[in-house]
């Protein structure tokens, strides 16, 4: 069990570094490239899809029947909706500096300013709980696929950290803007993507290491409605916007050739049930 943890914990540690990634390029650009993000969350969602279908709901209806492999699958999907429902995830928003307004001296005009760095910075903290929280889900995937085997976790962090690099430009971007602090932008983005890591060390200590293989195989089922409905829900809408629709499905069909080819030559190199 205590290998499975630190397993685990290394593929989540690649989401945090991922986020932190993220913030670098608001730190060194200032104005990321938005249509390149939308790219690229376009090809992740490209990675989760065919994890979701292909993959993980493709086993677990192979492993414990059609009827229940569904309603674990389905059943994830209503767990993740209610968390996207009473927790919607912050969207990247361009951030209008006011660096570029005239300055006439007036003393309102300054107090305007303050105030509309603290909405910012608020509106950038915020963005950090929500994703803080979000990442705890995913988190719990990849420790469950970490369980299954090492291809399956290394699968679903590598798309997991994919999709984490517009997220800590959706941290680092309002708290730079308002701050004026490459650190603290850099800081507060990191930290929202460490609590993946978390999620797994919290979720490893509350499944036992003798977990029966059937229910093993339906929460792996669940996990695959998990990552489609945040692919269908919340990561194509922001690839068609920043994007435009017409890339941002080529990338996602990128994406899941990408992915598929990948399932094929890590299953030749490393088994599905490899322990760890």
């Amino acid at each position: 069990m205590d290998s499975q943890i630190l397993v685990a914990l290394g593929l989540s540690m690649l989401g945090g570094l991922s986020t932190s990634l993220g913030a670098l390029f608001v730190v060194i650009s200032q104005t990321p490239n938005l249509k390149m993000l939308g790219l690229l969350q376009g090809f992740a969602a490209g990675l989760m899809l065919s994890i979701s279908f292909f993959d993980l709901a493709h086993n677990a209806i192979n492993s414990i029947g059609f009827l229940k492999g569904n309603l674990w699958f389905f059943a994830g999907v209503i767990f993740f909706a209610l968390v996207s429902h009473f927790i919607p995830e912050p969207t990247l928003a361009p951030i209008s500096s006011a660096k570029g307004k005239k300055k006439d001296g007036d003393e309102r005009s300054k107090d305007m300013m303050k105030k509309h760095r603290r909405q910012v910075l608020f509106s950038g903290i915020i963005t950090a709980v929500g994703i803080s929280l979000h990442n705890f889900p995913e988190g719990m995937a990849v420790f469950l696929g970490s369980m299954k085997g090492l291809r399956v976790g290394l699968n679903l962090a590598l798309a997991i950290a994919l999709h984490n690099i517009p997220e800590g430009v959706a941290v680092a971007l309002p708290v730079y803007f308002a701050t004026q602090s490459k650190w603290q932008a850099f800081k507060l983005a990191t930290l929202s993507g460490l609590a993946e890591p978390l999620g797994v060390i919290i979720v490893g200590y509350l499944f036992p290491s003798s977990l029966n293989p059937e229910i093993l195989e339906g929460l792996l089922g669940a996990v695959g409605g998990v990552m489609a409905f945040l692919t269908l829900h919340e990561m194509l809408p922001l690839a068609f916007d920043y994007a435009g629709q017409k890339r941002a499905v080529k990338a996602v069909f990128f994406g899941m050739a990408f992915m598929s080819a990948s399932l094929y030559f890590l299953a030749r190199c490393l088994p599905e049930d490899m322990s760890l």
